[in-house]
């Protein structure tokens, strides 16, 4: 069986949206426990909700007092907050009784959170944020996505091992294409930190295609954009906010008359198709890639769909012993 802990109470929208994605996963694999962190009380009385269901046995709860605020310094989490449902979620991890955690809450206190606890991989100097970008082709895996503003060289080149790693054990790439995000594609182009990383990257094993640009994160073919997590924390906003911009001037111009609304009438199932497509609720689940332990970061604003998918990104992750080849392959590269 595969265990996961989430954390019940750290997400906007509380408790009830993380039983339901829960019990939504429970009835899916059969082989899945979810371990509920967070207000006892409450969590039983949500799941009272799905008593009738032979699966919500596999749903226990686990007591937390404390919950971390989504402005709350990491800090301050860390020192002061040793019973909220975030850090009794990933102690879980630490004490072996679960194999992962998922958590919509603050991602500075995630994250420091579970460094402390977990630690890092041998090898590995930071952890990174990665996540699923839509492209194109499907998508594109890309880190790092806000835990690091500066990087080394040396952990660039990580977070391509890393990112190679997810992009063959979760999403079936067999030779993912590695790609080092810059200002031109030409060997020139960029600072010196970005040209040591790419000497690196290309004396390694991995299947390094050298420098891409932002536009190839959606059309180019690459499979992982590796960046630190400055540029990719402005990228990965900059594509949620031309996101919201393109559908707000469809909306504003299929309802701009009579004419308009007629043809949007008829285009409904092509602008479904579209928005199915660009889902952010399908590519929800960002990994904490680096750790000894697999902890997953859902959106604050999570749904119930969107809060299931992290969690079934967080047992993929679990099934494909993904800490576990990150150590293999980077040992592999550095001929350990």
């Amino acid at each position: 069986m595969t265990r996961i802990a989430v954390d019940a109470m750290s997400g906007d929208r509380g408790a009830r949206v993380a039983v339901d994605a829960a019990l939504s996963c429970l009835a899916a694999h059969a082989d899945l426990e979810i371990v509920l962190v967070g207000d006892e009380a409450a969590l039983k009385t949500e799941i009272a909700r799905h008593r009738k269901k032979a699966h919500a046995e596999r749903a226990s709860v686990r007591h937390a007092g404390e919950v971390v605020g989504m402005c709350e310094s990491p800090a301050r989490s860390l020192r002061q907050k040793k019973d909220s449902s975030m850090r009794v979620a990933i102690n879980l991890v630490h004490g072996g009784e679960v194999q992962a955690c998922v958590s919509a809450g603050n991602t500075g206190a995630l994250m420091a959170t579970a460094r402390f606890v977990l630690k890092t991989l041998s090898g590995i100097d930071r952890p990174a944020i990665i996540s699923p970008i839509p492209s194109q082709r499907g998508h594109t895996l890309m880190l790092d996505l806000g835990a690091n503003a500066e990087c080394t060289p040396e952990q660039l080149f990580q977070f391509g091992v890393m990112g190679a790693v997810l992009a063959t054990a979760v999403h079936g790439i067999e030779s993912p294409r590695v790609g080092l995000l810059n200002i031109g594609a030409e060997e020139i182009k960029g600072n010196l930190q970005i040209q040591q990383a790419g000497k690196l990257l290309s004396d390694s094993q991995l299947n390094y295609i050298g420098f891409v640009e932002g536009d190839d994160i959606y059309i180019g073919d690459v499979d992982v954009v590796v960046c630190d997590g400055f540029v990719g924390n402005v990228a990965l906003k900059t594509s949620e906010g031309l996101g919201k911009l393109i559908a707000q001037f469809l909306r504003e111009e299929f309802s701009r008359n009579a004419l308009t609304r007629t043809a949007a009438f008829f285009a409904l199932p092509v602008l479904k198709a579209f928005r199915l497509r660009v889902d952010p609720r399908q590519y929800n689940g960002a990994t904490f890639v680096g750790l000894q332990g697999t902890v997953i970061k859902s959106h604050g604003d999570a749904d119930a769909v969107a809060f299931a998918s992290a969690i079934n990104v967080a047992r993929m992750e679990v099934e494909q012993r993904v800490p576990e080849r990150i150590r293999e392959l980077l040992a592999e590269n550095l001929g350990e």
